[in-house]
């Protein structure tokens, strides 16, 4: 795939996770067409939804998409196909299948923000960068399930996460009082104060970076950081570009502050 179109799929990728089922399903087509009149009707669905689920969540993998997609191309054509054999299945499975979406993406569509889930290269880019400038307050805008705050909290280092997802802040608030190590607060990420940050992360897409840069620009001190993990602010030149060595290739933009504006 061409290096544009996939940085376009790993903006957006509801995009990859489209692809990876119409690849699949164009292999499930030829291999139906090999097998029809040689497999029973019954197993050739089933191996022809096994294929459709593995398939799909191989390409995503192969596409470079954060974890979570692979999950959801592995389970959405098992789903569907559930959905659709469902008959005289109770309709409470479902409710509680789709309460649960909810809870854990229901700020997608507010914030125009998906849950993208920080790797291990990235919190100890972010450990460093702390380390080299002598930071000790830090704050995850969206933090997900708060790996980068507890990884980044002690040694006199205050790192707080912020996140608006019901059942993702609650999960990450479970694990952050099981390690005693950072804080978790269940707030919108525009209402968050960062004045008194030193370093601001984000990790959440194209659309809400100049509004957010806008608002670091606002209140954000002198000399402190807005850290961008693969979505650069249009427009805006970074101050410095972090290029990861993992298998996303990972880039960290850094914006420093000259100072708040009006």
């Amino acid at each position: 795939m061409p290096a544009r179109a996939l940085r376009a799929v790993r903006a957006y990728p509801i995009l990859g996770a489209v692809l990876a089922q119409l690849v699949a399903g164009v292999i499930v087509i030829c291999m139906r067409l090999a097998l029809i009149g040689v497999l029973d009707s019954r197993v050739l669905f089933w191996t022809s939804l096994g294929v459709q689920c593995a398939g799909a969540a191989l390409v995503t993998r192969l596409l470079g998409l954060p974890v979570w997609w692979v999950w959801i191309s592995l389970f959405f054509p098992a789903a569907m196909a559930l959905a659709l054999q469902a008959g005289k299945l109770p309709a409470w499975p479902f409710g509680i299948a789709f309460l649960v979406l909810y809870l854990v993406f229901s700020n997608t569509a507010r914030e125009r923000v998906p849950l993208y889930l920080s790797n291990s290269r990235t919190t100890e880019a972010l450990l460093s960068l702390m380390q080299q400038r002598g930071a000790t307050r830090f704050v995850d805008l969206g933090s997900g399930l708060g790996g980068v705050v507890r990884r980044l909290d002690g040694d006199g280092r205050f790192a707080r996460g912020v996140e608006s997802a019901p059942m993702v802040w609650l999960v990450s608030v479970l694990l952050s009082k099981l390690t005693r190590r950072g804080r978790i607060l269940r707030q919108d990420i525009w209402v968050a104060d960062v004045s008194g940050e030193e370093i601001v992360y984000v990790f959440l897409s194209p659309e809400p970076m100049p509004a957010l840069y806008d608002k670091a620009r606002r209140e954000m001190k002198a000399g402190s950081l807005l850290v961008s993990n693969s979505f650069a602010v249009p427009d805006v030149e970074a101050d410095e570009i972090w290029e990861l060595p993992d298998r996303r290739k990972t880039r960290l933009f850094l914006y420093e502050m000259k100072g708040k504006t009006a």
